[in-house]
């Protein structure tokens, strides 16, 4: 009777303590499942989602008539968030500037920006590639173009490349133009020679965009919008 009264014992133990840790992995599991549905709510909420899409995507901006940027990007992403409206561009694109006289004056390429319309802003991130009329070409992982002041700047490793000489170091600020910049932290300056577009490296010779074609004849394919 003893040794039946033990062996009792045992089985209310394990049994107890089966029906805790059954009630705590429940408890576990569910808490488990409400924090993913509320990850899943907060991932599909309307504020997270874009209201525009645009695949594929090339398009003129003109002011007073007169053509000043040419934009392509293989996505656009536009998102209104609490006042806050900007454009995406998660794969990446290529922004052109013309003069009056449809002259190319500066070009931007990344492999992903945004543009902030109502602050009249653009950051541009990864493999950023900036190079005006001269040639001259900067080339860094983080940059920002404050289209109200025509500034451009970025607390980033920077390499600046001029027909001459090319410099590198950490900290830049210039005017869109790339005509007087200032690097914050020069770490060196490295001299070359170069004959016009003979000797330069292929990765760095400018490559009209037919843009003018552009101008004067609608786009070659529709566009493609997806909400």
């Amino acid at each position: 009777m003893k040794q039946q009264k033990q062996d009792s014992n045992i089985f209310r133990y394990f049994k107890t303590n089966s029906i805790a840790a059954l009630l705590l992995g429940a408890a576990i599991f569910f808490y488990s499942c409400e924090n993913d549905i509320e990850k899943i709510k907060a991932f599909s909420s309307p504020e997270n989602l874009p209201i525009l899409e645009a695949l594929n995507f090339e398009t003129l901006f003109t002011d007073s008539g007169q053509v000043r940027f040419y934009l392509k990007t293989p996505k656009l992403l536009r998102f209104e968030n609490g006042g806050l409206e900007y454009l995406e561009f998660p794969e990446g694109m290529e922004l052109v500037k013309y003069d009056a006289n449809k002259n190319i004056v500066s070009s931007l390429t990344a492999d992903y920006a945004k543009q902030f319309i109502k602050e009249e802003k653009w950051e541009a991130k990864n493999n950023v590639v900036a190079t005006n009329e001269k040639g001259d070409t900067l080339k860094t992982e983080h940059l920002i173009w404050e289209e109200k002041t025509e500034k451009i700047y970025t607390d980033e490793f920077v390499r600046l490349i001029r027909p001459d000489q090319t410099y590198t170091g950490v900290g830049f600020t210039s005017d869109q133009a790339l005509e007087n910049w200032r690097i914050k932290n020069l770490k060196g300056k490295m001299f070359l020679t170069v004959d016009n577009e003979r000797e330069r490296p292929d990765n760095l010779k400018r490559t009209n965009t037919p843009v003018e074609e552009k101008i004067n004849k609608p786009l070659n394919r529709p566009l493609q919008f997806n909400k």
